[in-house]
């Protein structure tokens, strides 16, 4: 017996609880990687500034780790209690990547707790820089193993269903699900990317309210390469990712699209307003479909006109698709402009309005990083296991889901509140240029 209310309302409070968790999520699994090559670099030139910016980088990678650890484990718990039905049906199946991830998680907190103990412990930044490697490595592990899940529930394999029940269990074929390469990619480099862009903000915001240290243009420039590749990559990787929706998942892709009929020759259909079936407004771009789906521009390509209505994806996931996609090139021409340009003494890249745009890439990142996972949740709609089972069949029928709803809402309130509150504090009460300071007076000379 489905309980409508009861649906709705876990939908409405996992939807919140993955869109908190994949801020704090993403820039846990990125940070390591720009710590680790700020450390390396540093290493490299003998410069101390990038020391500084792993030593600071890292601090604050502590506060998002602790508010990413409770998000996660509220995930886990709300799998088990607002979806029984589904982890009764394949819960045994993908045990093996959630238990694999909170092993990837405890290896990188373990040695993140060595690398911060340790600081001036060692005889060598070299030795020290060591650490990082398990480090950087925990954290894309986490990712790849709860993106396995993720593929396995648009692409479930691994098992038969006899009489209702899971019989030969194939725990790795489940987790190497055709969804997996594409999926944990994306996932990698945009992480990265993201994260390059949040720390470059940052320093393009110091920048703004007048500090003209070198620290943050070395930190500016870095992260601004760093993210250009990332951001490049991503847009690559999503090249993939819409051939295997053409493939695999063709409802999804033709309601990102708004592809309503199927056709050869397919246009590209970039912004517009639905009135019913018609689309007004947009602009379409002759064949790009086709390409995007078959790397043909004469190919065919399945429209929604195939599928019964009750089994197409929300349309409005074609803003998010929008959403994603233009943010990413827009990143892409920020990035590239600033790496270019700065070398060559580009005179723009260095007026507040074209750093202001440097601040504005940190919040847009997240935005996309939110579009692109809403994306790929609300269009695999309306199953929780594609093709198995429906996301009402899956739900709990308990009475009182919304008043988890309020609760979990107050407790991401407060964590939000208070974990920007502390990043603010710690650094704000610590600038770089006070720090240099206190490193001069300890070491006795100056800093390289």
């Amino acid at each position: 017996m489905i309980n409508e209310s009861a649906v709705f309302w876990s939908r409405a409070l996992t939807e919140l609880t993955l869109s908190f968790h994949i801020i704090y999520a993403t820039i846990g699994v990125g940070v390591p990687l720009m710590i680790m090559i700020a450390q390396w670099t540093g290493y490299k030139k003998n410069d101390e500034h990038y020391i500084l910016m792993a030593r600071r980088w890292a601090r604050g990678f502590v506060i998002t780790v602790a508010v990413g650890v409770v998000t996660g484990t509220a995930i886990g718990l709300q799998l088990s209690l607002l979806w029984p039905n589904f982890m009764q049906l394949a819960g045994q199946t993908i045990a093996l990547p959630l238990f694999m991830e909170t092993f990837a998680f405890f290896f990188e907190a373990i040695f993140l707790g060595i690398y911060l103990y340790t600081w001036d412990r060692f005889d060598s930044q070299k030795k020290h820089m060591l650490l990082l490697i398990p480090v950087a490595v925990g954290a894309s592990m986490s990712a790849v193993f709860i993106t396995m899940v993720n593929a396995f529930m648009n692409a479930p394999q691994g098992f038969d269903i006899v009489d209702g029940q899971l019989v030969n269990i194939q725990p790795f074929l489940a987790m190497f699900n055709p969804a997996m390469p594409t999926k944990v990619a994306h996932v990698l480099v945009t992480a990265y990317m993201t994260s390059a862009f949040v720390l470059a903000a940052i320093a393009g915001y110091r920048m703004l309210k007048g500090s003209d240290h070198v620290y943050h243009k070395k930190s500016l420039f870095l992260l601004m390469k760093i993210g250009l590749v990332s951001s490049i990559a991503a847009a690559i990787i999503g090249d993939f990712s819409g051939k295997y929706l053409a493939e695999y998942q063709p409802e999804k892709l033709a309601a990102a699209e708004w592809h309503f009929e199927t056709t050869d020759k397919a246009s590209l259909i970039l912004f517009g307003v639905l009135d019913g079936e018609e689309v007004k407004y947009a602009i379409k771009v002759p064949y790009a479909l086709s390409i995007l789906a078959r790397n043909n521009p004469n190919a065919e390509v399945i429209g929604l006109d195939q599928y019964a209505e009750e089994d197409r994806p929300p349309l409005y996931i074609h803003y998010l698709f929008n959403i994603m996609v233009f943010i990413g090139m827009f990143m892409v021409l920020v990035s590239f402009l600033y790496v270019v340009g700065k070398p060559r003494g580009w005179r723009f890249i260095h007026t507040r309005w074209f750093r202001w745009i440097i601040v504005a890439g940190a919040p847009l990142s997240i935005i996309a990083i939110e579009a692109g996972w809403w994306l790929a949740e609300v269009g695999r709609q309306p199953w929780i296991l594609y093709g198995i089972m429906r996301t009402p069949d899956g739900a709990t029928t308990s009475d009182h889901v919304d008043l988890m709803m309020l609760l979990f809402t107050g407790v991401y309130t407060v964590l939000g509140i208070g974990s920007t509150v502390v990043l603010v504090r710690m650094f704000k009460k610590n600038p770089i240029e006070r720090e240099i300071e206190d490193r001069h007076t300890e070491k006795g000379g100056d800093i390289i």
